[in-house]
């Protein structure tokens, strides 16, 4: 039997504090330059060849996020094989890999339910299809990055925050994108279901960033509360209700005033704030600042671990977003909140 290698592309990628603060410049350059392409190309074009890169991309996410769930309802009485793909250059001491992917029955079967949502994106385009692709990169994006400390997540929060609201209230740009973009970096929620149930056609929208980016965060306070060792989940519980709210109050502003919203304007200042007034009032601001994340796995918490790995391409979520530069890692990357 094939003892499964650990790869450091499976490992969760840390944002410092200098790639926080220098997100926003890349999301806003990487912005700007899909609004410029949109103008200068045929949109038509550009949106088939992204068709097809988050086709693919889409399916591994799916797969992935799929795995741990296969691996409990997978009968026992089928075997679980295991298979690798490799494919090198070269010879003798200068073979190097250029594809090296290892899977077994249980991926493939999780490949092949992938493959059905991906095709049915691929030919229709149907908002479920988008969705559950959707949700497969943003549970992978919060899976797969992590935050170092919360002065980390208070930069990256913040630089974003200034972000979202010059982008959207500032120009069109963030606008223009999210409705020319056809790909699955948003969540789309039908306004007219009731009337056409299915094939409704009327959206709003919310961008993978308004989700990945405070979930993230969301998921350091977890960590702070397991590191606090008191078996109580309050920073957590306090964050993720704080988001609700903020989302909340995005959809409330959003239809009164009849015009697309920044949700981060409102995402940033409930997850970051609530938390902070809990903290204070428990007399465990000090502690929650001076907290440094490490990548310990959660207690009976299932961990995203089989993700085929295809070395020298992109082989996951990460590489479907903005880089975060300056790391002698493989960088991973991060979606732009819409």
């Amino acid at each position: 039997m094939m003892e499964p290698q650990q790869n450091s592309s499976d490992m969760p990628e840390t944002i410092t504090s200098r790639d926080a603060a220098r997100f926003p410049i890349i999301a806003s350059c990487t912005l700007f330059g899909l609004y410029l392409f949109f103008k200068i190309f045929s949109e038509e074009y550009i949106n088939l060849l992204l068709s097809v890169y988050f086709f693919v991309l889409g399916i591994l996410a799916l797969s992935h996020t799929m795995s741990p769930f296969m691996n409990r309802i997978f009968p026992t009485s089928l075997p679980n094989k295991q298979y690798q793909l490799l494919f090198t250059q070269g010879s003798g001491e200068n073979k190097e890999e250029i594809v090296n992917y290892e899977f077994d029955t249980k991926d493939l079967v999780c490949l092949g339910i992938s493959s059905v949502v991906g095709v049915w994106y691929l030919l229709k385009k149907h908002w479920i299809a988008n969705n559950v692709f959707g949700l497969a990169f943003a549970l992978n994006g919060v899976e797969l990055l992590h935050l170092n400390n919360v002065s980390t997540g208070c930069i990256l929060l913040g630089g974003l925050f200034v972000y979202d609201v010059f982008w959207v209230f500032g120009t069109n740009v963030m606008v223009t994108v999210a409705k020319s973009f056809e790909a699955p970096i948003k969540l789309v929620f039908p306004r007219d279901l009731l009337e056409r149930g299915l094939e409704a056609s009327n959206f709003a929208m919310l961008g993978l960033g308004d989700i990945v980016i405070p979930g993230i965060f969301i998921a350091l306070l977890l960590r702070f509360d397991v590191s606090l060792k008191k078996n109580t989940q309050t920073y957590f519980c306090t964050s993720f209700l704080a988001y609700i709210f903020g989302l909340g109050l995005t959809m409330f502003v959003m239809h009164t005033f009849k015009h697309a919203q920044p949700a981060l304007l409102y995402l940033v200042p409930a997850c970051i704030g609530f938390p902070v007034i809990m903290a204070l009032v428990k007399g465990e601001l000090t502690e929650m600042f001076s907290y440094e994340s490490s990548e310990e796995i959660l207690p009976h918490t299932p961990r995203l671990t089989r993700f085929p790995t295809v070395s020298g391409s992109p082989a996951s979520l990460a590489n479907s977003m903005q880089p975060l530069p300056s790391s002698p890692r493989r960088r991973r990357h991060v979606p732009t909140s819409m």
